[in-house]
């Protein structure tokens, strides 16, 4: 069995043939989208996050108000990049959108990617301590987050208050427990994994890695879930940690579907340099679902990993999104043992 959901870009943009053609667009269509998944029996919808661009940039909104019309699908991110955050501020809004979302969220942070601007993070307030580099200071903002999120006090308490205090140091409010086992970092490295496992995130993993070995993108991908899992070990934690990949797969049932897939999609891992590193991105799977059940059953990453996010085409509209979610759940995932 493997939690099945959606990962969306977000995406808007007035081109022929989008159906997102502006940010109220996408994020209303997010939403209805999270909600079809779940009327399908997904278990999660998930957004990227990108600043400076015409996609979606500030997720807490748009999960709180996913949270509200929906009851049981998993709400995430995939990934919020922690250079642009104030961490206290972010505990604060995901602690309320996880208590609208009835505890649903499934944060996915990191030190995010190349953004539309040069050092973006620096228009919002922030920047790197002597001798930190933006890697480090997200690491940092990440490692306060994680702090702050267990909810212990740490505020000193005004001696005349507006409102009563209750006894000891504050915390942030609202609150909302067990978030901080459902924060996950989105990896690159095997290195960066075993940090996240030291500090008790769960893996997202997603469809580029920096390429270590040379080997196919997806035994690279395992080898990274399993030195992540022996971290995990290693630290002593006593949950069990989760691990999610990201893949674009869609399945040939229609003539719609061959119309904008037919063409089989990406064949084989690409090799190419992203923010200075050489990283490898993973092959989409487009094919007859007799077909796609031999291609994917080969995919070791898939394998080790609990957790499939489908990166989705958002700008074609919540119902073909929907029918490439149904196609894979009804016709794909059984076939895998997935369902």
């Amino acid at each position: 069995m493997k939690k099945i959901g959606f990962l969306s870009f977000g995406h808007w943009s007035a081109g022929a043939g989008s159906r997102a053609r502006t940010a109220a667009d996408v994020l209303h269509q997010s939403i209805d989208l999270a909600v079809a998944a779940e009327e399908l029996g997904a278990d999660g919808a998930y957004f990227r996050v990108h600043h400076f661009a015409q996609q979606l940039g500030s997720p807490f909104p748009l999960l709180a108000a996913a949270g509200a019309r929906t009851s049981r699908i998993e709400l995430g991110t995939g990934v919020i990049d922690m250079r642009y955050e104030n961490p206290l501020m972010m505990a604060e809004n995901a602690g309320a959108a996880d208590l609208i979302a009835t505890g649903r969220l499934q944060l996915g942070i990191s030190r995010g990617s190349p953004e539309q601007v040069v050092d973006g993070w620096r228009y919002f307030g922030y920047r790197p301590a002597d001798g930190e580099t933006e890697a480090d200071m997200a690491r940092r903002h990440t490692e306060v987050l994680l702090e702050v999120l267990k909810g212990d006090g740490f505020a000193q308490p005004n001696p005349r208050p507006m409102f009563a205090n209750p006894p000891g140091l504050l915390r942030l409010e609202p609150h909302s427990e067990g978030l901080r086992d459902r924060i996950w970092w989105g990896a690159a490295s095997d290195a960066t994994a075993r940090w996240a496992a030291g500090l008790g995130m769960n893996l997202m993993s997603s469809t580029l890695k920096e390429d270590e070995t040379g080997e196919p993108f997806h035994v690279q991908q395992a080898k990274q879930i399993a030195a992540f899992r022996e971290a995990w070990a290693e630290a002593g934690w006593e949950r069990e940690p989760r691990v999610s990949v990201s893949r674009s797969i869609f399945p040939i049932v229609s003539d719609e579907d061959d119309m904008y897939f037919g063409d089989g999609g990406g064949e084989s891992d690409q090799v190419g340099v992203i923010d200075n590193m050489r990283a490898v991105f993973g092959r989409s799977y487009a094919a007859e679902p007799d077909v796609l059940v031999k291609q994917l059953a080969e995919d070791e990453a898939i394998a080790a990993a609990d957790t499939l996010l489908l990166t989705v085409p958002n700008q074609l509209g919540v119902a073909y999104n929907a029918h490439v979610l149904e196609s894979l759940l009804t016709h794909v995932a059984p076939a895998l043992g997935w369902r």
